[in-house]
């Protein structure tokens, strides 16, 4: 199989999986400047995408910074799941309670076991960052699921940010090709500089 022929991710199934999953700009962030999560529209998914992971998730993992910011249970997948959330942090005393919501003080390990008794078989969804690198690290994600959306960011917080830390291997789950180079192609869309209006820039190789 070479890479033009590359077929969509078989959908996701629940077995107890760690999930590292998020939606990412082409150049590697998951978030803006001060986790600014306002650039995710205006994008398609494949039908059904939402029903997928909503089915198949038994508990979220996150984290402090991310839930201070977005302090709202009821908002993942836009309201259409609900189940027990797990924020892990160095100082849970001071967070506001929620319903639903465990403020966990412990290792990332510690917390995954937690989070995994409560998903009863079904998947968790690790939605951090730093919480995801440090469980790869530990060998504790088992799939880490990516919708690349067709942006450029240029700053905010990225997937995977760790200077001078170890390469980490990854076989594309996509086919049968577990190290195929993955080929994507893009063109630049601009707004007209006079009249403001949206185009797709024809830039030439």
């Amino acid at each position: 199989m070479s890479a033009a022929a590359l077929p969509d991710t078989e959908p996701q199934v629940a077995a107890g999986k760690v999930l590292w999953h998020f939606s990412m700009s082409l150049d590697g962030f998951v978030a803006g400047p001060g986790h600014a999560m306002d650039w995710m529209t205006g994008f398609t998914g494949r039908e059904g995408i939402i029903d997928e992971y909503t089915s198949t998730t038994g508990a979220v993992l996150g984290g402090r910074t991310g839930w201070d910011l977005y302090p709202d249970p009821t908002a993942t997948y836009g309201g259409a799941w609900q189940g027990p959330i797990f924020v892990l942090t160095h100082h849970p005393d001071d967070a506001a309670p929620a319903e639903g919501v465990t403020f966990l003080s412990c290792d990332v390990a510690e917390a995954v076991r937690i989070a995994l008794e409560a998903a009863a078989g079904k998947n968790v969804e690790v939605l951090s960052p730093s919480i995801g690198r440090q469980l790869l690290e530990l060998g504790l994600i088992d799939e880490i699921d990516l919708h690349i959306a067709p942006v450029l960011l240029g700053d905010g917080i990225r997937l995977y940010d760790h200077p001078g830390g170890p390469r980490i291997p990854l076989a594309l789950q996509n086919g049968d090709e577990p190290f195929v180079e993955v080929n994507l192609r893009y063109r630049p869309v601009a707004a007209h500089p006079v009249t403001g209006s949206i185009s797709q820039g024809m830039m030439e190789a």
